[in-house]
């Protein structure tokens, strides 16, 4: 029989003994929720499922429930780690990463194509910052059977975003590109995704370090260095 491949793991690491085991979310399961800064208990506004878009929210949380599940009825040391869009060096601009698709085009001395009207907003997290938000995590008992937002601070358009990439890269130009050139039919975006990363804070001490003018840089970087 055919299980899903989170459940497999919850399975595997309940009968060995596990004494902790994280969950990669995505910022994905809040949805078209419209409440900033999103907090893990906030209610998820998902579009129809006529849009495949919102499939993978959907699977996330099932994840997510899955997860605390395991740990309600059987104990497990579960936390659940909601990513808002992670970022850094060798990360591929494929399948819509913004930040090395709008460096690779800079550093090419191309156009930076922002979708829709550029006013949706976002924050970037480094990935070395993500990755000391896990290890906090790792070793928090309070975060044990909770879900915990991991984001950056900074919160900034997207117009705004290829406006510094082109100055820090020193070229380029911009073009606005309609979300019907650049989707499927009936393709919905989110006009603001930021964290509430309070919970993260008071429970481990994280904080960022990087911020978004050095991810920038970081980025652009990487860019150069695979031209």
């Amino acid at each position: 029989m055919y299980k899903r491949q989170t459940e497999v793991v919850l399975r595997a690491a309940a009968q060995h003994g596990a004494s902790r085991v994280l969950i990669a979310s995505t910022s994905e399961v809040y949805g078209k929720q419209d409440k900033v800064p999103f907090r893990e208990d906030d209610d998820a506004v998902l579009g129809s499922t006529s849009l495949h878009r919102w499939s993978y929210a959907c699977a996330k949380m099932l994840d997510e429930f899955l997860a605390l599940a395991w740990h309600r009825e059987r104990g497990l040391g579960v936390t659940v780690m909601r990513f808002f869009n992670i970022t850094g060096p060798r990360q591929s601009p494929a399948y819509g990463m913004v930040l090395p698709r709008f460096c690779q085009a800079a550093v090419h001395g191309g156009t930076i194509e922002v979708h829709g009207d550029g006013e949706q907003t976002r924050t970037f997290l480094h990935v070395a910052d993500a990755i000391s938000g896990i290890l906090a995590l790792a070793g928090c008992a309070e975060a044990v059977g909770r879900v915990v937002n991991v984001g950056g601070t900074e919160e900034v358009s997207m117009h705004a975003l290829a406006n510094a990439v082109r100055a820090a890269a020193g070229g380029g130009s911009i073009t606005l590109v309609p979300y019907a050139s650049a989707y499927p039919t009936g393709f919905e975006d989110m006009r603001r995704r930021v964290p509430d990363t309070t919970r993260l804070r008071q429970m481990t001490g994280w904080a960022p370090t990087r911020e978004l003018r050095q991810i920038i840089a970081d980025a652009l970087l990487d860019a150069r260095r695979t031209a």
